[in-house]
């Protein structure tokens, strides 16, 4: 089993980020796995790299891609694996096509470097001890109540990517779930010219994105104080007092769970058992 996968990071912006362990990676690989052939082909003659192999492997193409690198890595073949910025296999392609090599038995390694989520948190002047990557919410629907529910009452400090022009209703419907005092950072085009972090409470972000920004965005989240645990008869009389508004159970549990700090699924235990 001499095949091996290697996750290389690249540069979220800036090209000087590439680290010289990375150029190496890449030019002794016998493939590279890449999101766009076009945009890792500049990156390479970047390096100094004019005769590598690419394999094309995005979210359209992974699963397809995975059985190519597998076969390859059967063969005693490198395979080295880079997506068009950052870390493979952070919202980006990359993560079923790990599981897969390490189910297969071969050696997987990574060449760390850059990471968008990780550059934003640190810059973003919020608690960094304890925070979670919740990439990309659902865009709309019961999947995204959901989600900004469970949000309202998470204590760690949260990173998401949102695209520019959904920028504005996402910090609405964050300040709408979390409450207009939470802070927030966007941190847009990092180590690029225009590089600028704008901090403020998620209403004045939203304000701030009425116009949408151009380039990348990454967005950190100051998590929820820790709150006294609320008792089942103040969940139940929440709950009650939602669905005499008309909300229905699902809504009032969630209403619940927001308002008084407490997990959702407790909210809609107590809400079934009433």
């Amino acid at each position: 089993m001499t095949g091996r996968l290697v996750l290389v990071a690249t540069p979220i912006g800036n090209l000087g980020d590439l680290a010289p362990r990375a150029v190496e990676a890449l030019a002794a690989a016998d493939v590279v796995a890449c999101e766009d052939t076009r945009h890792s082909g500049r990156l390479l003659q970047h390096a100094g790299i004019t005769d590598a192999r690419l394999l094309r492997l995005d979210a359209h193409t992974e699963d397809r891609a995975t059985d190519n690198v597998l076969r390859r890595l059967g063969e005693g073949q490198v395979v080295a694996v880079v997506t068009d910025a950052g870390t493979p296999g952070i919202s980006d392609p990359g993560n079923r096509l790990v599981r897969r090599v390490v189910e297969a038995g071969y050696r997987v390694s990574v060449v760390p470097g850059p990471s968008a989520p990780v550059a934003a948190l640190v810059a973003s002047g919020l608690p960094t001890e304890r925070w979670c990557m919740e990439g990309f919410l659902p865009r709309k629907g019961a999947a995204r109540a959901d989600r900004l529910a469970e949000l309202a009452v998470e204590e760690r400090t949260m990173v998401l990517f949102e695209s520019p022009h959904r920028l504005a209703a996402t910090m609405t419907d964050l300040a709408a779930a979390l409450g207009n005092g939470r802070r927030a950072c966007v941190a847009r085009e990092m180590t690029k010219l225009h590089e600028e972090y704008v901090r403020g409470t998620l209403p004045e972000l939203a304000d701030w994105a009425s116009q949408p920004p151009k380039g990348e965005v990454v967005v950190v989240v100051e998590g929820a104080p820790p709150a006294d645990e609320a008792d089942d008869a103040r969940v139940r009389a929440a709950v009650a007092e939602a669905v005499g508004r008309g909300a229905s159970t699902r809504d009032a549990a969630a209403e619940a769970a927001r308002l008084l700090g407490v997990s959702r699924r407790r909210a809609y235990r107590l809400a079934l058992e009433a």
